[in-house]
């Protein structure tokens, strides 16, 4: 029924993983020690936010074997109030995500009524007191022919491979950047496996030889839910404004860009603002045009840290189509002909950053390649989504 009134649901890249995440596992430590040295068991490796690969196309997933010098034994060896009780901020502990369950696989573990090959995300960067097995594990990996693969292009890998990256990459992601707690300061433990971070009470780096943990000031974040226990991801709008006879789109340019490389308008949203409210303001704020109903299409999942892009299609009100700049954020915007956006839409994409094709006529239209939420918003309107 939704279908036939609103059309295929469409999902962008990064998006779609293929895994049952199974948060409620994340804290049973009995399945996740059995889940890490399953066979079936692959991990998904980062060494400073950049991924093992093969190639700059194919993520390499490697065994329990392979990180065993890391990870250990027993890398989910009690409870999380056991680990936050002998909590040591003095010890580096591997920042290891649970991914979930690839059901599709027969072979996997069997734990309880779920089933499936389990996936996990590792941080191997070199630190604290587990550099020299992290170097170890990178040497033996690097001996193989696999790489790190650094840098925010990473829009080559296939659609279920990006998926499994951008969970990975921005759990751990989120994780290092909040190594201390942000109502005490006091350092944090990763717990859920690497879904929370504690604040716990006591600390043995401070307790003297055969003494027990010294006791940490106290902190609002033991008693309530605050933003530094769980990921968080950032609301941001991106939208296709069309203008009031349905016959161009508004699009931007930025400075860094290459000539005539344009997009759809973006911007975070707010606090105390909707998606709706936000794409307004976005739109008035870098162009002076100002927009009636907005309507979301899609979404997409951006890594970079952690962000939600809310993909909007927004229409312009009569008489309020003239293009000023309020904020100077924009290099330029114009309004540009659909069949002008359509033709730039079926040139071989070419991602910002690299040279123009050869079939490209110099000042041509250039737009997002298909892996952007910001091509399908634009595809959508030049098939007709809003006529």
């Amino acid at each position: 029924m939704l279908s036939r009134k609103f059309g295929k649901e469409v999902t962008n890249y990064f998006a779609g993983l293929p895994f049952n995440r199974v948060g409620f596992l994340r804290g049973d430590h009995t399945f996740l020690n059995a889940a890490v040295k399953h066979p079936s068991t692959s991990f998904l490796l980062f060494q400073n936010n950049g991924p093992l690969v093969k190639d700059e196309s194919k993520l390499a997933f490697v065994s329990y074997k392979d990180v065993a010098p890391l990870v250990g034994n027993d890398p989910f060896r009690g409870s999380e109030a056991q680990l936050i009780e002998e909590y040591n901020s003095t010890i580096t502990r591997p920042l290891l995500v649970l991914l979930g369950l690839d059901e599709r696989q027969k072979n996997g573990i069997t734990y309880k009524s779920y089933s499936g090959a389990p996936y996990f995300a590792l941080d191997v960067t070199p630190k604290g007191t587990i550099k020299e097995q992290a170097e170890s594990v990178i040497s033996a990996l690097e001996a193989k022919g696999l790489k790190f693969f650094h840098g925010r292009s990473h829009m080559k890998f296939s659609p279920e491979e990006a998926a499994i990256f951008a969970m990975g990459r921005a759990v751990i992601d989120w994780n290092n950047r909040n190594p201390f707690c942000s109502q005490c300061g006091q350092p944090t433990l990763s717990v859920q496996a690497g879904f929370k971070r504690a604040c716990p009470p006591k600390d043995l780096a401070s307790a003297a030889a055969g003494s027990a943990a010294v006791e940490r000031p106290p902190c609002a974040a033991r008693n309530t839910i605050s933003n530094v226990s769980f990921p968080r991801t950032d609301a941001s709008i991106i939208v296709a404004v069309v203008s009031n006879d349905g016959k161009r789109t508004l699009l931007g340019h930025n400075n860094r860009w290459q000539p005539w490389w344009y997009s759809t308008l973006a911007g975070f949203c707010e606090p105390g603002e909707s998606a709706e409210e936000a794409t307004r303001r976005e739109v008035y704020e870098e162009t002076g045009v100002r927009i009636g109903r907005v309507v979301i299409h899609s979404t997409q999942q951006w890594p970079y840290p952690s962000s939600l892009m809310i993909g909007a299609i927004a229409q312009a009100l009569p008489g309020a189509e003239e293009i000023t700049y309020h904020d100077k954020e924009l290099g330029d915007a114009k309004w540009f002909d659909l069949a002008e956006v359509e033709e730039a839409l079926n040139l071989r994409a070419i991602p910002m950053g690299e040279p123009a094709p050869p079939h490209f006529a110099e000042g041509k239209l250039r737009v997002p390649p298909p892996t952007a939420v910001a091509h399908q918003l634009l595809r959508a309107i030049v098939n007709g989504y809003v006529q």
